[in-house]
């Protein structure tokens, strides 16, 4: 019995050391996400990227004959 005592003491020390751990970390990330976004305002804002030019109906039934035709072929 000796050996499960020991087992249970065991348990319940890691998980509350990985409790607190995660405690720690929920608490870093949010003071860290705060201290970010204070000064985010002193570089510059990449512009936002265009979208890509949507494929046409069209050419895509060309490619599609064109890989039936080298298939094929």
């Amino acid at each position: 019995m000796a050996v499960i005592g020991q087992g249970l003491v065991l348990m319940v020390a890691g998980m509350g050391i990985v409790y607190l751990f995660l405690t720690v970390l929920i608490f870093v990330a949010k003071y860290a996400s705060a201290f970010v976004a204070r000064f985010d305002g002193i570089l510059p804002q990449d512009a936002p990227k265009k979208a890509p030019a949507k494929v046409k109906a069209s050419d895509d039934d060309a490619n599609v004959a064109l890989a039936i035709a080298v298939a094929l072929g």
